[in-house]
């Protein structure tokens, strides 16, 4: 039944499907995308504890107020269709009255579920496999459905933010909390403080924390760097901020160019451990996320330096969102031989048939590279993160039928090329990425 309904969804409108000439999207390759059990790179899932709180390193709901597009608005009736195919729901509004039985329905659904909630949702939406993005995994949320992500941000940041913060609105809320979280980090080690040398910081707290997180199923670390500053790490040896750590490890607010050159040289290395460890680095590279965030610092051009690092070719970068605005950009860094991309949230934000024409120009290069993901996270109160999930998978299948169809028709490769690419993304390029033994 759910591949049927998500043929009718790929297909769109729920109409007949016309003749394949005049359809964006060939209906028997509908059906078989409709078939593939995916690899969703890249989510915010809630464990089953209530006030779950640990989906994110940096929660954006303590912002300033700003806008959400429109797509991603609890209110956008395209959500109805998810309430429909996940909860049943039957009528064509949200009202009051309906509102009422829906959230009933969502109740019972995950008091009958339980701890299942999580993978239901994942049987429901054709998914095998969820990445996680979370400080920490919990029930619901387990190997081998799901697989963690942990969030580093904060292993960057071992001084005194308080001169960083100061610059927007945003960084004032969000610089605090990647501070609690190193002090958690730290905790974790019986440490109630950074030691007083950069390589004593090294080696008794960066490594030991990304080797702990390999050793209870990290697959990839996270940075969300992009909230906090530009993504522009230059090259930084440890000898030429070696002094500003120690200057400032106690005590005291380090000036903003010697905090970056640190973060720069931290990055790299996190990125190298990572590596070793065999782990992969993700990199948030969206506009948006905040009234003040500075879209620019998201380009992943500025990330060229770092990828170019003949020490980093041991690690495998995952550009998360396809750079967003500037997914032309993330397709550029395909070249490098240890870069990668996803669409999630670009999947969330943007139709299919937009979508679509940009993962056109990335299948055309580089088919082998590019990942399914989606973002999920909790879009409301009565949106939880299993509706953001829906809609990405959804608007992927068919941007993935709209791209994959028109080049079959522009005789740019076969129907079995198709099939065979649409499986790369969805699936079996994560799965050759991460090492992950699928079903």
């Amino acid at each position: 039944m759910r591949h049927a309904l998500l043929a009718t969804l790929v297909l769109g409108g729920g109409a007949p499907a016309v003749a394949r000439s005049q359809s964006p999207v060939d209906s028997a390759f509908a059906a078989f995308i409709a078939t593939i059990r995916a690899v969703d790179n890249h989510t915010h899932v809630n464990t089953t504890v209530a006030r779950d709180s640990e989906f994110d390193a940096l929660p954006l709901d303590g912002l300033p107020p700003f806008a959400l597009p429109a797509r991603i608005d609890p209110n956008n009736p395209e959500l109805l269709a998810g309430y429909k195919e996940l909860y049943g729901y039957e009528y064509t509004d949200l009202g009051d009255a309906h509102r009422a039985e829906l959230r009933d329905a969502m109740e019972r659904v995950a008091r009958e579920q339980g701890d299942r909630f999580p993978e239901w949702v994942l049987d429901k939406i054709g998914v095998e496999v969820m990445l996680a993005n979370r400080i920490a995994m919990g029930p619901g949320v387990q190997p081998p459905r799901f697989r963690w992500v942990s969030y580093v941000d904060a292993l960057m940041l071992p001084l005194s933010t308080v001169a960083e913060r100061a610059a927007t609105p945003d960084y004032h809320v969000l610089y605090p909390l990647e501070e609690r979280l190193l002090r958690r980090y730290l905790a974790d080690l019986h440490m109630t403080k950074v030691p007083p040398t950069l390589a004593a910081y090294l080696r008794t707290v960066v490594t030991p924390t990304l080797e702990w997180q390999r050793q209870n199923g990290c697959v990839a670390v996270k940075f969300e760097a992009a909230y906090l500053r530009a993504l522009d790490f230059d090259e930084a040896s440890e000898a030429s901020v070696r002094a500003v750590y120690t200057r400032y490890a106690a005590g005291g607010v380090p000036p903003h160019a010697e905090y970056k050159a640190l973060q720069d040289f931290l990055f790299r290395y996190i990125a190298r451990e990572a590596g070793r460890l065999g782990m992969a680095v993700h990199i948030h590279s969206l506009e948006g996320g905040g009234g003040f965030y500075r879209a620019a610092g998201s380009d992943p051009l500025l990330l060229e330096s770092a990828f170019n690092d003949s020490t980093l070719r041991g690690t495998s970068f995952v550009i998360i969102h396809g750079g967003g605005i500037f997914a032309s950009h993330a397709g550029a860094m395909l070249w490098k031989p240890n870069v990668w991309l996803d669409m999630s949230a670009m999947d969330q934000l943007l139709p299919p048939a937009t979508l679509a024409p940009v993962l056109r120009g990335w299948l055309e290069q580089y088919p082998d590279k590019v990942l399914y993901g989606s973002d999920a996270f909790t879009l409301g109160p009565d949106a939880g993160w299993e509706l953001g999930a829906w809609l990405a998978e959804t608007t992927a299948r068919r941007a993935l039928g709209i791209a994959l169809t028109g080049m079959m028709r522009d005789g740019e490769i076969t129907r079995a090329r198709a099939e065979e690419i649409a499986t790369m993304v969805l699936r079996t390029n994560a799965a050759r990425l991460y090492k992950l033994p699928l079903r």
